[in-house]
């Protein structure tokens, strides 16, 4: 690697023989049903109970409407896959044969032939089984009873009262946390086989494998100095300017996401300029294919371990089962150059600090004592000296942010997570006196493209705040929010309420290239003292409201437009010094004229403004969008990377903020 040095650790000092392992994976055949039933139904492997109710046509869409208040019967059930497996002569002689789980979600009990061979209660972790003296040539059967998750913290909770946990019950279970529900994600709880399972034969004991670290010559150096405190990462002494964006979980359903979705969206990262990704901890330690694509694409990523939001558990039980799961996941990961830094959780130490959760929860005296020093034993000590033993390369920080957006320290140490903008109903030139010296997290939603909300409603759905658009809105008092954040900088709003859904969708993706170019160039402009940038958020996990600036469908929003030119490398951003409502606009006559055979340029007769171009037949991929275009000015667009042609003229519509501030 040109940026690594590769150090191989051989672990094994005397190798004796050669050891063959024969493996086959136990992912044909599945069958599942709701505890109790008698009729079973086709399962896949990997998969989630969700997806195979909705393949068995048991459930309806999930995402369509407002379905997902309808299933939510679904996270209070238990549930039972089984599959018949033979087992190859080849394996079965062997003296050693293990099962191999790569992912269970989450309370597994795992049966062989009516023997309980396993209890599973973590999804990030692996599990590895001796079956030798359960297995039969043929016929086996491989049982696994899915306990409901929700219905297993909720009694966790009861037990432990009268503490209560900040802020869900979801902290007991080490689980995807985003499953059970955020301000930009729906509540589908679940279960199942989401990784892999296989069966391994050999002769004897496998000796431990070489292992290969990567000693990144990438750095996060933290010193004094007249501001405060620096967090800035060199290369080789050299530092570097981070331009990126927090990453999510890409489906709510995970098994769904494939090497052609991390693909396209790491592209999609990649041609934004970014250069790095967060992983947030309220999802999951991603797929291989996720690390080796941003390897090879030279994006790296900030780790969060799997920690967002709330006060975790501090008995001894739980601490064991974290140290599993932080030794086989850092195990897994730590070859992968592109890894930078590990962090230990996602708001929490903010969340204490500043979101009133004492009081709200009734933690005083002993109690909050208790819950504060279960913190530090977990994020200050504990992980920090397993990230140090099972890597020992890459630098650790506890919480992210260090301090809370309102407290002048986020400005002069760490990194910080700035929601003036947004829930403070803050202007972005806030962040001419704000901007921290790293700052992780800020953002402006809008609303997905327009072909994809056509997913998830009806025709008689599609207006403003019907049932449907409001269930994929999960930010509390969102629209108020978005609405605010209109009337500030686009149009007056008593015009608002006079908008139909697509001119609406329109406006606030125009918001969102606005804030997003106008916080970016602040931030840039701040440099030395702020070293980097990562907006919230790159992508969704279903069609939804949200801060993402590419939507579920993997289309980019205005705002991947806008951060594309404000993340480059050769050109600075310019803040904007008149606010889009305050334009003089005309109404502007767009022309293709044609510039060769087969090819046509766009032309206007007065200046527009966000030029947006369309169809209402699916996607386009343009080479830009949401353009600014001046008279006399012949701009060449490009469709998947060809002139656009006479037969794609046709379909072709083009929006411009004229179209939409004239409402009366």
């Amino acid at each position: 690697m040109k940026a690594s040095i590769v150090v191989i650790i051989l672990l094994l000092l005397v190798h004796i023989g050669f050891t063959q392992t024969i493996s086959i994976d136990l992912t044909n055949n599945w069958q599942f049903h709701k505890e109790g039933e008698t009729k079973w139904f086709k399962a896949s492997v990997p998969g989630t109970v969700h997806t195979d109710l909705l393949a068995n046509k048991l459930i309806p869409d999930p995402f369509y409407s407002d379905n997902e208040s309808k299933l939510q019967w679904i996270d209070r059930c238990n549930w039972e896959y089984k599959t018949i497996f033979n087992v190859p002569e080849k394996i079965f002689l062997k003296s050693i044969v293990e099962m191999v789980f790569d992912g269970l979600d989450t309370y597994a009990g795992v049966y062989l032939n009516n023997k309980l061979i396993l209890q599973a209660d973590n999804m990030f972790r692996g599990w590895t089984v001796n079956v030798k003296p359960y297995l039969k040539r043929s016929n086996n059967e491989l049982k696994i009873l899915f306990a409901s998750a929700q219905n297993k913290v909720d009694s966790i909770a009861k037990a432990r009262l009268p503490l209560v946990l900040p802020d869900n019950n979801r902290v007991y279970v080490r689980k995807a946390q985003f499953q059970f529900g955020w301000d930009w994600g729906p509540k589908f709880v679940g279960c199942g086989i989401w990784k892999k399972i296989k069966l391994e034969g050999r002769d004897k004991p496998t000796p431990g494998p070489a292992v290969t670290f990567y000693f990144n010559n990438i750095l996060l150096v933290q010193k004094n100095d007249s501001t405060g405190t620096t967090f800035r990462f060199e290369k080789e002494g050299e530092p570097i300017y981070i331009k990126g964006a927090n990453w999510i979980p890409a489906d709510i359903f995970l098994p769904r996401i494939k090497k052609e979705d991390y693909r396209r969206m790491l592209q999609s990262a990649k041609d934004a300029n970014m250069n790095m990704l967060r992983v947030w901890g309220g999802g999951v330690y991603e797929d291989d294919a996720f690390y080796d694509l941003c390897d090879s694409m030279g994006i790296m990523v900030w780790q969060d371990l799997m920690f967002a939001g709330g006060m975790y558990p501090g008995d001894d039980a739980f601490m064991d089962n974290v140290k599993e799961e932080v030794k086989y996941q850092v195990e897994r990961l730590r070859h992968h150059p592109c890894i930078v830094l590990w962090c230990g959780n996602n708001e929490v130490d903010e969340a204490w600090n500043n979101w009133g959760w004492q009081d709200q929860f009734n933690l005083h005296g002993n109690d909050s004592a208790k819950v504060w020093n279960d913190y530090k034993r977990l994020f200050e000590d504990s992980l920090k000296k397993w990230v140090h033993d099972y890597d020992g390369t890459r630098s650790y920080v506890a919480s992210s942010p260090m301090h809370g957006w309102g407290h002048d320290e986020s400005f002069k140490e760490g990194d910080s997570h700035y929601w003036g903008l947004w829930w403070g109903l803050e202007d972005w030139e806030a962040f001419e006196n704000k901007t921290g010296r790293f700052v992780s997290e800020y953002g402006m939603q809008a609303m997905p493209n327009m072909n994809t909300i056509k997913t998830y409603t009806g025709t008689a759905d599609r207006f403003l705040y019907s049932s449907a658009i409001q269930s994929h809105q999960k930010a509390s008092e969102g629209f108020k929010k978005l609405n605010y954040y209109l009337s500030r900088y686009f149009i007056d709003s008593a015009k608002i309420a006079k908008l139909d859904l697509e001119d609406y969708t329109y406006l606030t993706q125009c918001l969102q290239y606005y804030i997003l170019k106008n916080s970016i160039a602040v931030h840039r402009s701040k440099y030395p003292a702020n070293m980097g940038t990562l907006l919230w958020q790159m992508n969704d996990c279903w069609p939804v409201t949200s801060w993402s600036i590419t939507d579920y469908s993997r289309q980019p929003k205005a705002a991947w437009y806008a951060v594309k030119e404000a993340y480059r490398d050769d050109v600075k951003p310019a803040k904007d010094t008149i606010y889009p409502k305050g334009l003089k606009l005309e109404k502007p006559q767009f022309l293709f004229e044609s510039v060769g055979v087969g090819s046509y340029a766009l032309t206007t007769n007065t200046f527009a403004k966000y030029v947006h171009v369309y169809t209402d037949q699916g996607e386009l991929k343009l080479n830009m969008d949401y353009f600014d275009l001046h008279p006399n000015t012949k701009l060449l667009l490009t469709i998947n990377g060809k002139n656009i042609s006479s037969a794609d003229l046709e379909k072709l519509k083009i929006k411009s903020l004229y179209d939409v501030i004239k409402v009366q």
